[in-house]
């Protein structure tokens, strides 16, 4: 059995990665393609151009883009740039057969690549670069929502604080006294503990702005 059946065999079991091809050769573009789906990877797109790159990523929102540095009208790295900034949970892999070619700091920031592969790469290498971006693109999006979950969580309590004050002081209950009243108050309406407890904000009669200090 050759190695690239073998790889192909391994990664069959593996999920499939949605990827776009851009490569302005054919004959690369084609072998590249060839290749992508024995390794059970899904090819939902194949352009020559950075313009038809960020116009189909647009469209399809693929896992992971395959870009040539070198092509026609916008480059690879104009197109990584622009397809970082406008589609979420993409991973960018950049292509280059330009061995005296490197990337600088901008570029790597502004692209988000996860790797600079030079052509022709192996099989394997390709394969587990291409689960790699998709991998880290996810793992960054879920790292962003984590960060806005956290900043409303720290909202709320903030509102939520507020308002046991507020509680305390009307009914001279203690901190724990006030805390059960809103969770009580939130569990016979059925509706968060917060916007109960930017109602109670909401009712005192120096309120200006619900909700905030």
């Amino acid at each position: 059995m050759s190695p690239l059946a073998s790889d192909t065999r391994m990664t069959e079991a593996a999920s499939s990665i949605r990827v776009l091809v851009a490569e302005d050769d054919e004959n690369a573009r084609v072998l590249l393609v060839d290749l992508l789906r024995e390794l059970g990877h899904e090819v939902v797109a194949e352009v020559g151009t950075g313009e038809q790159a960020i116009a189909s990523a647009r469209a399809i929102r693929p896992d992971v883009v395959l870009l040539d540095i070198h092509m026609p009208g916008q480059s690879g790295i104009e197109a990584a740039e622009a397809i970082t900034n406008e589609v979420d949970a993409v991973g960018v892999v950049l292509l280059t057969g330009d061995t005296s070619y490197s990337l600088t700091d901008h570029d790597v920031v502004a692209t988000s690549a996860i790797a600079f592969l030079a052509k022709p790469a192996p099989p394997r290498v390709i394969d587990s670069t291409v689960r790699l971006a998709a991998r880290r693109a996810r793992e960054l999006v879920k790292a962003r929502q984590d960060a806005v979950d956290a900043r409303r969580e720290l909202e709320n309590r903030k509102v939520i604080e507020r308002a046991k004050g507020i509680l305390m002081r009307r009914t001279g209950s203690s901190e724990q006294e006030a805390y059960r009243i809103l969770q009580r108050t939130s569990q016979d309406r059925g509706e968060p503990m917060v916007d109960i407890a930017r109602a109670v904000i909401a009712s005192e009669p120096s309120a200006s702005n619900p909700g905030r200090k």
